[in-house]
């Protein structure tokens, strides 16, 4: 038994129609479910809200809840703004740089592409401030191989050091 895949991943917008117009003009994404609602399913607390679904080529969504009576939202404080980010994927290079200068042409700042070995990515904010990252996958299956052996001894010496190890220099091409 395992999780079959993504179904959605939720955040918070300012504004749905602005946050629904962006992913369309500049991601493609349509949206296909919009759900209002002022009571919260799940634990029946007054919160009127929308929730929408804007489809991916795979047939998961991202998704986003507006949430007009409630206090502004922020971004973790105490943590960077290069860790707080969702990263969607693209079918290759040609399709990362497409998007790339559809971005630019819009008034985006773009960050990238930036060569992480594994893959190649580009870094821009959507208009909530949420960092998305669209990535094109650059693995070989030798890479893949040597990253599956490498996980769990990287793993276990970063428990113990809270360092990247001197010696791997694998993601980098020093080995």
């Amino acid at each position: 038994m395992t999780v079959n895949g993504l179904h959605h991943v939720a955040y918070r917008c300012r504004d749905a129609k602005t946050t629904t117009e962006f992913y369309k003009k500049y991601m493609d994404l349509d949206l296909t479910i919009s759900v209002a609602e002022n009571k919260v399913p799940s634990t029946g607390e007054w919160s009127p809200h929308i929730h929408i679904f804007l489809k991916m080529g795979d047939g998961s969504f991202l998704a986003f809840f507006e949430l007009p009576e409630s206090p502004d939202m922020q971004m973790d404080k105490n943590t960077p703004d290069w860790v707080q980010h969702l990263a969607l994927r693209v079918a290759d290079m040609e399709t990362l740089l497409t998007y790339k200068k559809r971005l630019l042409d819009g008034g985006i700042k773009v960050v990238g592409p930036t060569d992480h070995k594994i893959c190649q990515s580009i870094y821009f904010f959507d208009p909530n401030g949420h960092r998305m990252e669209l990535v094109a996958d650059t693995t070989t299956p030798e890479m893949v191989s040597e990253l599956n052996q490498r996980a769990g001894p990287m793993l276990e010496e970063w428990a113990k050091t809270k360092r990247a190890p001197d010696v791997d220099d694998f993601m980098h091409g020093s080995t």
